[in-house]
């Protein structure tokens, strides 16, 4: 888009063109009033606050662009009489219970009546009856609610649930006097407000994701934390901004802390909130906060044996849930002491990285998550993408939306949340194994054949006739149903009920497996279209491409193929290629740590298990801090650093106290930060000195980017064919963990804490005969662990997931490298 200038209030300011007003005049610190709108998604005209005059005509500043040489003004005395009668209409039988609302102290409702300067009341109606709801970990008060429509429209644009939608309130219809006496806006308003309330799609209960992220947008007190209910006043919470560290999306996230109780004095974490108009949370970030590790003191005779330990270990252990500090603080005592370091799956990401820049030519891959919300077609490969990176999936989702977007998402397991994220998804649930036929496909269907390597274009005419792809048949049924909406009427301006037919395509299994090739792909997916005609009309009109790769490529026996045909896929077609960090710190560790492939006699584990363990969770021979506990840095899907800060004190010892025992010297872990800048793609910067939030204009001032490094390429482009032989087709198990659990962190959470289970899908346990807490004996080549069953409806089709959030299970010892296995299953 090209830049215009417009004029707003008398100054002048640059913009792109089809910005709308409001997003221009915030970029600009110029204040437009608005409630019911969200950045990064679409307008509702719930509101009607944005009023604006623009080149002599009033607009919602929410939903109209700017041209340029715009004439725009943000208040006039008509457009300050419907603002008041809209805050006046909003304040209409809204309770008066501002001392005791979760809300109050950052109501926007409170706010806006304020700010508008509403000291008396025009208009009135009887109130109906609305009872409080209770939805699990989300509490909704309909008498609270303004209908602003936040929650539906965060809830479909960006996460991708739509679990959220209106329903008639059963008032009564306001005085037709009103009509001709009030402002046109606010008697719109007004109609739409008192017509309407919230529901859940699923009827009385909350069927989603569990995100949070509709409580996170309300303005008011309606749709408040269940757990954080009138637990605090939000004046006596301090604010200490950081970084989640669940997954590797490294959300920008603020603890709320305040003292635990009147007679205890500790800090205590009673919520964690996020930059909503800029980045958004899954349940995990959200509600999994409180894995703090408190120890009373330092414990000295522990500290002894942990030094002796290392005195005598030849080999380090350790998960990717660290610090880019740490990270570096290991590498360090590699290179003074000698140790091994062993971390199979940052090692695996370290090598997929390395066979793809052989082809690319950069050492880690180039394109931040963010990239994906800006592209109109986009295909996910190669990760459960809704459990692996949440904000990978709102990403995906929010491009459909926002951007009249496509998706493909090929992965071994069904998902019928991903099914759900629209009509304009297609997926592909191929068989275990076949991720390289699936990149030989993309490479067939949107690559530059004349610019190819003459064996990958000669192998791709053979492909093309080939039967690769496993897949189980499904038929996508469209169910149409009549619903009623509230719609603007263009000419009155006023909200009117009409009838509105909706479809969906919902899948239809037919319990079968066939081999197609990829001219019969969508056939079997989507009958009875051709797989052509399919992608014809999903790639209309489409330019921006992105794709994103997932952690089932990074420990597939294949594994340095998949990477050099990933580097093909971004070197040969548009797309742009996005991997995902498999854990919360993966890509740091992977670029500052030379990771060893075997461990010696002697191993010590850092949130692992060793012969001698060091431990966050408070379950190892001496205690470490958790990540809410420490200052530091991460390394994000986005290719930036940010810090982290310390939400809650600890009193024990730290890695950097045993490291300074073992002949390093530093005063404090961050005082590593700025040594970052010896790794390639670091810099060289002071903690103290790294940014942590987000400008009006929506640019992230977190940390720094990675400077993505140039490698040199030896030229050879060459990739292997895909082994049709090598597709697993017998019963199966797959290791990834239900919605909401990452880690022994997420689990120590209180919200969040649940027994670990074999998770499986309803139809499964339906074909299988099992039921809810039946106990299984899950037996692979590599061992036997017996789970008890959990029946989840977030996963479809019929490959179980064993879970790796509980490290007392030890279920990766069920599994060689590759996330998938054969297995036999049987009720005990």
């Amino acid at each position: 888009m090209s830049e215009i200038t417009i004029t707003i209030d008398g100054r002048e300011i640059k913009t792109e063109e089809g910005e709308l007003i409001l997003n221009a005049a915030r970029a600009n610190d110029i204040f437009i009033p608005a409630i019911c709108y969200l950045t990064r998604c679409s307008p509702t005209l719930a509101c009607r606050i944005c009023l604006v005059e623009a080149d002599g005509k009033q607009v919602y500043a929410c939903n109209s662009k700017s041209k340029d040489g715009m004439q725009i003004t943000t208040s006039t005395e008509t457009i300050e009489a419907e603002r008041r009668a809209i805050m006046e209409v909003y304040d209409v039988n809204h309770p008066l219970e501002c001392g005791v609302c979760d809300q109050s102290g950052e109501c926007e409702l409170q706010n806006y009546t304020l700010e508008v300067g509403i000291d008396a009341q025009s208009y009135a109606i009887k109130d109906t009856f609305k009872p409080v709801q209770n939805w699990g970990l989300i509490n909704y008060d309909p008498a609270l609610c303004i209908m602003c429509e936040r929650c539906t429209t965060v809830c479909k644009d960006m996460i991708g649930d739509g679990a959220l939608s209106t329903k008639p309130r059963n008032g009564d219809t306001i005085d037709e006097t009103f009509k001709e006496s009030m402002p046109k806006d606010a008697y719109a308003m007004w109609n739409k407000l008192n017509k309407s309330l919230i529901q859940p799609n699923a009827g009385d209960t909350l069927d989603c994701t569990d995100c949070g992220e509709c409580t996170a947008v309300c303005p008011v007190g309606a749709l408040v934390s269940s757990d954080f209910q009138y637990t605090s006043n939000a004046w006596e919470l301090s604010q200490v901004p950081a970084t989640c560290s669940h997954c590797s999306a490294g959300c920008q996230i603020q603890y709320d802390v305040k003292h635990a109780t009147i007679d205890n004095p500790e800090p205590k974490i009673y919520r964690v909130k996020n930059e909503w108009n800029y980045v958004s949370l899954c349940g995990a970030g959200r509600y999994g906060y409180d894995f703090e590790n408190r120890v009373e003191a330092k414990d000295e005779a522990a500290f002894a044996n942990a030094i002796e330990a290392f005195e005598k270990a030849d080999t380090i252990t350790f998960d990717s849930q660290i610090t880019n500090e740490e990270a570096l603080i290991l590498q360090k005592l590699k290179e003074s002491r000698g140790y091994r370091l062993i971390n199979d799956e940052a090692r695996k990401f370290a090598e997929f990285m390395k066979a793809y820049s052989a082809i690319s030519g950069t050492a880690t891959y180039k394109t931040p998550l963010k990239a994906v919300n800006g592209a109109n077609f986009v295909i996910s490969v190669g990760s459960s993408i809704k459990t692996d990176n949440p904000n990978a999936r709102f990403a995906m989702n929010n491009a459909m939306i926002m951007n009249k977007g496509a998706a493909l998402y090929f992965h071994p397991v069904a998902d019928p949340v991903v099914d759900d994220m629209g009509k304009n998804i297609l997926s592909v649930n191929h068989a275990p194994m076949q991720e390289e036929a699936v990149m030989y496909l993309i490479l067939d269907l949107f690559s530059k054949k004349e610019a190819l390597p003459a064996d990958v274009a000669e192998y791709l005419t053979s492909f093309h006739s080939m039967k690769t792809i496993t897949v189980t048949e499904t038929i996508k049924e469209k169910v149409v149903e009549i619903v009623k909406e509230m719609k603007v009427n263009e000419e009155t301006g006023e909200e009117e009920e009409v009838e509105v037919e909706k479809s969906k395509m919902v899948p239809k299994k037919v319990d079968k497996d066939v081999e197609v090739d990829e001219n019969r792909l969508l056939e079997i997916v989507n009958a009875p279209k051709t797989f052509e005609t399919a992608m014809e009309k999903m790639l209309a009109k489409k330019d921006r491409f992105a794709l994103m790769v997932g952690p089932d490529f990074y420990s597939h026996p294949n594994a340095a193929n998949l990477a050099r045909l990933v580097a093909l896929v971004e070197k040969y077609t548009d797309f742009s290629v996005t991997m995902i960090p498999e854990k919360g710190n993966t890509l740091g560790v992977a670029m500052i740590c030379d990771l060893d492939t075997e461990a010696g006699s002697s191993t010590i584990g850092y949130n692992v298990k060793g012969d001698f363990t060091l431990s966050a969770t408070g379950n190892g021979d001496l205690d470490m801090p958790a990540m809410n506990q420490q200052e530091g840095t991460l390394t994000s899907i986005q290719l930036r650093v940010n810090p982290t800060n310390a939400a809650l004190g600890y009193k024990g010892y730290e890695l950097n106290d045993i490291a300074n025992a073992l002949g390093l010297n530093a005063k404090l872990t961050v005082d590593y930060t700025v040594k970052l800048g010896e790794i390639d793609g670091f810099k060289s910067e002071n903690f103290d000195d790294l940014p942590n939030h987000y400008t009006n204009k929506g640019e992230e001032m977190r940390g720094y980017e990675l400077t993505v490094n140039e490698v040199v390429t030896s030229g050879d482009e060459s990739v292997a064919p895909f082994d049709e032989a090598a597709a697993m087709d017998e019963a199966m198990v797959y290791r990834g963990n239900p919605t909401l659990q990452f880690n022994d962190f997420t689990n120590k959470s209180h919200q969040l804490n649940e027994t670990a289970a074999l998770y499986v899908s309803s139809d499964y346990a339906i074909a299988n005969e099992l039921s809810e807490g039946d106990t299984v004996l899950v037996e692979t080549t590599k061992g036997s662990m017996e789970f008890n069953v959990k029946i989840d409806s977030k996963i479809g089709g019929d490959i179980p997931f064993v879970p790796s959030f509980d490290s007392n299970l030890n279920s990766e010892a069920l599994f060689n490298d590759y996330r998938f296995s054969n297995a036999t299953i049987k009720k005990v």
